[in-house]
């Protein structure tokens, strides 16, 4: 019995997966341009302006951070100065510069300042029924909430307002703002626990 009959037609062997998808020897590798250089020097630039980012950062913190201890723009000498104005203000009855200083730099751009200075006027007559004059003689301790604000503790000279009293020394305590280029006493505690 003869055999199965191929024709030239018909491959003796079936075609393998390679041949059919690319038939011969495969092309030579095409060479891509040389990109390491370039990405080093991006990679270096980058890190250099992160350190030079970092070192601008660290520099701000520490002068921000010295200016406060001292600081910034309150000195005792300027808190001294402010909170005296404040007191007279008070003992004469200027209820414009004290209602200046307690809205704490938002005097100007309130439209009706009457219940301002009603407060104010208040204030003041408080403070001329406990004293009639008032002088700061030190500032005792600053406490800094920021460059431009601090709590001040002063000791004042006081005459009291009672006849027979004698003058003697208080402590207060004063918040103070340096705004618009004013340093503004924004609030006055007596810390005396005597009767006036």
């Amino acid at each position: 019995m003869a055999g199965p009959y191929y024709s030239e037609s018909s491959p003796s062997h079936p075609p393998t997966a390679a041949a059919s998808v690319y038939p011969g020897m495969l092309p030579p590798p095409v060479p891509y341009p040389s990109g390491g250089r370039w990405r080093l020097v991006a990679v270096l630039l980058l890190v250099v302006v992160i350190l030079g980012g970092a070192t601008s950062a660290v520099v701000y913190a520490l002068n921000a951070e010295s200016h406060s201890a001292v600081g910034g723009t309150i000195t005792e000498t300027a808190a001294k100065t402010a909170i005296q104005d404040y007191l007279d203000a008070m003992a004469q009855g200027d209820t414009e510069t004290v209602a200046r200083n307690t809205q704490c730099g938002f005097y100007d751009e309130i439209k009706d300042k009457r219940a301002d200075q009603a407060l104010a006027r208040l204030t003041s007559e408080t403070f001329r029924r406990q004293f009639t004059r008032a002088e700061v003689t030190s500032i005792d301790k600053m406490v800094f909430m920021s460059p431009h604000q601090a709590q001040v503790l002063f000791s004042m000279q006081v005459v009291p307002a009672m006849r027979g009293s004698q003058q003697h020394q208080e402590q207060a305590i004063a918040q103070v703002l340096s705004a618009d280029d004013r340093l503004l006493v924004c609030q006055y505690l007596l810390r005396s626990t005597g009767q006036y």
